[in-house]
């Protein structure tokens, strides 16, 4: 992207946007925070909201990325199907504005086909920010028994022999089998869920196995991580690193480092295993320490010109409400100020305030460099973390309330 056209899709740094949206009140959450770092996140968040209050009522299906500053949909998900009606849901939480939730549940039950897929391992992505927070924030039990169907669908593509979840492929194809990708830490949570519901252990018990495997062979001595590690998918004999989205094995895809900063911090909330914590304070400190001046993560950590490669501000969204989780988890505020870092430069560099005919919220993302698959565009889990952000530091028990902060 030319240097004039990154000047239409983002903000000049400091620069602030004004909107007529219904911007709650000031809480005692915002009062702890400097004016500066406060007016960023309000002037994110109203410039969301009004960018989907526009965009919202002409969508039918849902967006995967962009092209040309314009959605591109699928019409069953894909992988990410859950991140539209979740934006929606934290739309709701921050504007109070009704048109919001009736969206989020019309664009929710469009996956309802999803909790029969075993061929896949993102049902947590899908199922969990749609049907877990439509069930938590209107109480009817349609959400609640659907997202229990997508966790029996998801426990079938366990490997006992590797004690992994598998993550790509029908259960028939035996091609990729045996790969485990850091990603699916973020999965796990549907998992945790079920057994919560139920009271049977067999879902948090899969989770835990699998983060267990997950922590076993991904973090290095430094704790950074490959996207990949492939096992013998008969045997459960670990093979070695490898990647998809990252620049090598060796390399630290940062999208990926996010998903297991975010991932582990949950596990620990949901089972107070130790290793759990520690591994997720491992990898958040060699991502902030990886991290340049200006607070926007490279695409990955490795790669030969980082740090004046391209930018990932989806793994910066991501990042930060791991960070967040991880602060209020173990009490240490450096995390809490690296998030808040995180959250203004993505709310002043990175949004498309500057653009009348963006549909997205947040630009400078990347979905796929090696493939060289959306470069410098917007992604729907971009705009649906940076509100989760967002809302973490101004609304923290709204959140809460949306997809459960508790520990054990």
């Amino acid at each position: 992207m030319s240097v004039s056209r990154r000047s239409v899709l983002t903000t000049a740094a400091g620069a602030a946007a004004s909107f007529a949206t219904s911007t709650p009140p000031a809480t005692a959450a915002d009062s702890r925070l400097p004016a500066p770092t406060l007016r960023a996140l309000r002037s994110a968040a109203d410039h969301a909201v009004e960018r989907l209050r526009t965009v919202a009522p002409n969508v039918t299906a849902f967006p995967v990325g962009t092209r040309f500053e314009k959605w591109v949909y699928s019409q069953n998900g894909d992988w990410v199907g859950g991140f539209w009606p979740g934006t929606l849901w934290m739309a709701w939480l921050y504007s109070k504005d009704d048109d919001f939730r009736a969206w989020a549940l019309a664009s929710a039950r469009k996956l309802a086909p999803r909790q029969y897929d075993t061929g896949t391992h993102d049902l947590g992505f899908l199922f969990y920010p749609s049907w877990v927070t439509a069930w938590r924030l209107t109480g009817d039990d349609t959400w609640r028994n659907g997202a229990l169907q997508a966790a029996d669908s998801l426990i079938q593509r366990y490997n006992p022999r590797g004690r992994f979840i598998r993550a790509w492929g029908a259960l028939t194809d035996q091609r990729n089998a045996g790969r485990v990708i850091i990603d699916t830490m973020m999965n796990l949570d549907l998992l945790a869920f079920a057994s919560r519901q139920t009271g049977d252990r067999k879902y948090l018990d899969t989770a835990v196995d699998h983060a267990r495997t997950t922590r076993r062979f991904f973090p290095r001595a430094d704790g950074s991580t490959p996207h990949v590690y492939d096992f013998d998918p008969d045997t459960g004999t670990p093979i070695g690193p490898d990647t998809v989205q990252g620049y090598s094995p060796t390399s630290c895809w940062s999208r990926g480092q996010a998903w297991g900063i975010y991932g582990f911090t949950t596990m620990y909330r949901r089972t107070a295993d130790p290793d759990f914590l520690s591994t997720a304070r491992a990898l958040a400190d060699f991502a902030l320490a990886a991290l340049t001046p200006d607070h926007i993560p490279v695409w990955d950590y490795r790669a030969p010109q980082q740090p004046h490669d391209i930018k990932d501000a989806s793994a910066g969204a991501i990042m930060a409400c791991g960070l967040l989780d991880l602060s209020t988890t173990t009490g240490t505020p450096s995390y809490r100020d690296a998030a808040l870092r995180l959250l203004t430069a993505l709310s002043r560099t990175c949004l498309t305030t500057k653009s009348a005919r963006a549909d997205a919220t947040v630009a400078r993302c990347t979905r796929n460099r090696p493939a060289e698959d959306g470069i410098e565009i917007s992604l729907p889990y971009a705009d649906y973390y940076l509100l989760e952000g967002i809302l973490r530091v101004l609304q923290p028990q709204d959140v809460d309330r949306a997809i459960d902060l508790s520990t054990l």
